[in-house]
Parts: structure tokens; sequence; C-alpha cells
């Protein structure tokens, strides 16, 4: 598909929309929107719907048409939701109570999307984890209320059909299968017991029909990352405080489970965070990066193997094209937003660059381009995005005045398999030079050093380039520590023989001295030939260039002054 795609933008002037590559220019179909309460935007999953909040009224727009086909009136809406197949539309607002209404009004509202129709509303007090989960052909809708996971069935909102109940499910997702519908849940266990992610088939939830059951001490948190399969899942745990004072941001762990029942631990290679974890969309492995700085990237096989080492370097997000062809890294937030492209298929770099401030990052559905972004609130300043293609070529930036602030910034879905997957090539593409100014790759040399050969200098000793593994070739923890105590040897005797070679071959003066047996004499002796040492020293150094302190130089001009006392002192 060669259509151009259009892009939409929510900042604090109100919706606009560009139509992106080849050629980019304004979207005429769709009017501006200018408003200073836009609040949100939302595509549906395949793209044929958008919404937005303009408070306190919330519209849907059919993207085919661009007509207008539910209008909301009176809402305090903060979040919205579509269903997987775009039936209803979902929306959160604060729950409030008072004095004429104590016992409050329902805050998780389900309207259908063609129409705006309010079919059915419940209570959700907290923000986190509102939003209901639906299996994808829309026959099964669950939420959490309390620790309990209930389920509605074909559409109806009013009886509850089945329950996870005495597990204390704090979080749980469905995976995105039809037909046959899996449950992972997240228990908290009791004080000083472990908590566990257990997966369960719909309807069986009893304690002995658990298909795979992991348990982690230290898990606060947990994400659920299924592949888009729904045949295996990767759980992400986490922790509020890493009580080892190993991390400020807590402490990772990553397991891996499959509908087969199979359990693992993701093991890593380096100590630290775990930044960032995405299947590839093929389904067949998936990509993490970790470790203390500098991040190391690694993709995994599905027995948890890995397969390619991407070295290190600056970065702590990975991001999949939709295709899964193409694998980006980067490094934003407080890095200095380095940017990696790789083939994921072959193993190679494509390209490479900087894309600085960037808040946002997102792949087009073509799968060969991408945009960066600088929004609000995370930075005020310097707002704005730009288009890139995968040879990181710039092919168009717009960058907001001062005092106008962006949002939000998103591509417009399309259905699965619309865009074929993109040729990798490793020409460059022609693009565009960037505004801003750019940082010169010139290092800064002294001018004491500047006649001299340049010295190597790398900051992060442990770097890694990127390498092929085997299954069983990733080092243990002992092996790796084994290694490190050989390096720390190996640096310390260079450090010796340094220091011996600089011992064994001083600096000393030509002048002699003939001692005389009178211990006042010899004495002074041995001080002005100290003195006289020091004093060729500087003067050494001062022959190679180096700039000399003032008591340095008068150190100097007092050499003939010693030079006649030991003069006086041998007769």
């Amino acid at each position: 598909m060669s259509a151009q795609i259009p892009i939409f933008t929510r900042s604090s002037t109100g919706i606009t929309a560009i139509l992106g590559p080849p050629s980019v220019k304004p979207y005429d179909q769709f009017p501006p929107i200018e408003s200073k309460s836009c609040r949100t935007i939302l595509f549906s999953p395949e793209g044929l719907y958008l919404a937005y909040v303009n408070w306190p009224t919330i519209t849907v727009l059919n993207t085919e048409t661009w007509k207008k086909v539910a209008f909301i009136e009176n809402t305090k809406v903060y979040h919205l939701a579509f269903s997987p197949k775009s039936t209803f539309l979902l929306s959160w607002e604060p729950f409030t109570v008072s004095n004429a209404n104590p016992q409050g009004s329902p805050n998780l509202k389900i309207y259908k999307t063609e129409g705006g129709e309010l079919v059915n509303s419940f209570t959700q007090k907290k923000q986190m984890n509102w939003e209901p989960h639906w299996s994808l052909d829309e026959k099964l809708f669950s939420r959490l209320v309390n620790t309990d996971v209930v389920f509605y069935k074909d559409l109806n909102f009013e009886k509850i059909v089945e329950r996870i109940n005495g597990h204390k499910v704090v979080s749980y997702e469905l995976s995105p299968n039809i037909g046959s519908y899996f449950v992972l849940c997240h228990t908290i266990g009791s004080p000083g017991q472990p908590s566990f992610g257990r997966l369960f088939k719909y309807p069986n939830f009893d304690n002995q029909q658990v298909i795979a059951n992991k348990s982690f001490f230290q898990a606060d948190k947990v994400d659920f990352i299924w592949n888009s399969k729904g045949n295996n899942a990767l759980l992400l745990t986490s922790t509020e405080v890493d009580k080892t004072g190993g991390s400020y941001y807590g402490k990772q762990g990553l397991h891996f489970m499959g509908l087969n029942g199979q359990t693992s631990m993701v093991t890593m290679s380096k100590e630290g965070p775990i930044y960032s974890v995405q299947w590839s969309p093929k389904n067949q492995e998936f990509c993490v990066v970790y470790g203390f700085t500098p991040a190391k990237a690694t993709i995994f096989n599905l027995k948890c193997e890995p397969c390619f080492e991407l070295g290190t370097g600056a970065r702590n997000a990975v991001y999949y094209n939709p295709q899964g062809n193409i694998l980006l890294l980067g490094g934003f937030g407080n890095l200095p937003g380095q940017v990696e492209v790789w083939d994921a298929i072959n193993k190679k770099k494509i390209s490479s660059g900087e894309a600085r401030d960037t808040t946002f990052l997102q792949w087009a559905p073509d799968g060969e381009h991408f945009l960066t972004a600088t929004t609000a609130p995370r930075l005020r300043t310097g707002n704005g995005f730009k288009i890139w293609h995968y040879s990181f070529s710039l092919l168009y930036e717009n960058c907001f005045p001062q005092g106008e602030e962006l949002y939000e910034v998103t591509w417009k879905p399309y259905p699965k398999l619309t865009f074929k997957e993109p040729q990798i090539s490793s020409k460059k593409v022609e693009g565009i030079v960037p505004s801003e100014p750019q940082a010169s790759k010139h290092v800064y040399r002294p001018p004491s050093a500047r006649n001299r050969p340049a010295v190597s200098f790398q900051l992060h000793k442990n770097e890694e380039e990127p390498h092929n593994v085997g299954a069983n070739n990733t080092p243990s923890k002992a092996a790796l520590k084994k290694k490190k105590k050989r390096e720390a040897k190996k640096a310390l005797k260079l450090n010796e023989d340094s220091e011996n070679k600089q011992v064994s071959s001083p600096i000393v003066s030509n002048v002699q001295v003939t001692l005389t047996g009178d211990p006042e004499i010899d004495k002074k002796l041995k001080n002005i030939k100290k003195k006289l040492d020091a004093i060729e020293k500087l003067k050494v150094e001062q022959a190679s260039g180096k700039m000399l302190e003032a008591n340095q130089l008068t150190k100097i001009q007092g050499e003939a002054e010693l030079l006649k006392e030991l003069e006086q002192l041998a007769v």
C-alpha cells in the first residue's frame, strides 16, 4: 500500500492532522479543531473511529467519512478506551461523592460507538487498572472488583457468569486469543510468603486447574506482556525499593510462561535494571534492554536462551516495527537520544543517529517510517515532532512556536496486514537538514596537547560489541566474576610495573656530592643535593612544555646560589 498515512496532534491550541511521507502536506479531509480544552485523542484498534474529548464532551468520528457518529455531553472524562472490535467506547472519570449523593455515581461507563448510547455503567474508584479487559471477539468482558476478577458474557453486562475469587488478585490480563480464553493473574502472598503469577483457562479457576504457576518474592507490581499469538507471555516483576541498594528504581525480574505450562526465569548476563521488553511481531523472539550503564540489549528465543547480543550502549528502550523485520534501540530521558536501527532478521545494524529531547517514539503502520516527539508536560520547551526514515534520514520536522505545547502525536492505525513487510536497504534516502544547531563532533584538546599524539579514552571499559551467541555460550555468574578478577589483577600488575619503571629511573641532577665525615656538613650537603635533584626534574618538565607555577620558577632561579653554597661547603 502506497497511500500516505495521516498523523494527528493534540496541542494547547487543539487537534490538527497532516499526511505523512513521501510528501508531507496538510490533511484537508480533517478540519482542524481549535480548542484549548482538548484532553485526549484515541483511535479505535483498526483506525475506523477517532474519539476525542473537548471538555466536557466526547466526540466520535468515522475516519472514512470524517462524519460525527457520536456526541456525548456533560462528562468529566479522564480516560477513554475502545473494545477490540470497536463496538463500544469506555470512559473513566474521577469518583466523587457529595452531600446530595453520599454513595457517589458510577464513573466507568460503556457507550455504543455508533450513536453514543449509554449501555451500562459501573463504580471503579481507583484510577490504576481502571480499564476492563475484553476477549478479541468481544464475547468476554471482565473487570477487577476489589481482589476478584468478574466475567460477563455475550455483551450482557448485567449478569456475572464467572468469578476468580480467593486468590487476592491485584492485576490480570486476558490473552489475545479467539475461541479459547486464558487469564494471567498476579496474586499477592501473605507477609513473608511469595507472590504468584498464575495462568488459568477460562472458566476453570480452581487451584487444581492452574495451567502454569510462577512464584516470586520480589514483586510489588507485575506487567503482563503477551505475544500477538497469545500462546506465550512475559511477566516483568518489579519492586518499588531495592533493599540491596543496587538500584534507585527498585528491582526487576523477567519470567516466561507458556500455554503449554512451561515456565522459566529469563537470566540476564549483566546486573542492573530492566528498562524495556518487547516481543517481536513474528512471535519467535523477544528483546530486552537491561543492566547498569552502558545498558545491554539481548534477543532471546522461546527457550529464553540468548540468540544474539546487540552489544552495550546508551539505550533504555526497544521498538519493533509492526512487521517485525526492523528493530530500533533508543536512549531517551536522561540519555542523549542515541538511536540504532537494526535488521531484525539478519541481525545487522542499518543506521544510527541522534534524536535529542525525545519523549515519545512510534513506528508508522507501514514499518518504514517512525516519528519522534518532544511533548509536554515532560518537556515544556522545544515541543514538536519529526518524521524519520528507517535509514535515519530526517524527512519532516514540525517545531511548535514558543508558548505552544504539544501533548500527543500519533499515526492513524490500520488493520493488520494492510502494509507489506518493507524491503530493507542499506542505502540512505534523501532527507532534510534539521533546523536545530548540531553539536560539534570534534573533541576539545587543550593547547598543551594539540601538537602531541591523541590519547584514546574509553568511558566504560566493559563495553561489548554485537555478536552471535549459542544456546550454551552465555557465561555464568561465576565465570563473569572470575573474568572480572582476572582483569582487575592484570590492571594492578600493569600499574605496579609502571610505578616500578618510574622508580628505577628517577630524574636527578649531574652534580656529585662527596661526604666529609662531619655529620653537620654532610647533612647540609645531602639537603642541597636533594634540592638540586628537584630543580633538575622541574627543568625537564619545563622543557616538555608543561606550564610551571611561580614558586617552581623561583626554585629554578635559585640553582646558582645552591651550587655556590655547595662549593663553599666542599672547601
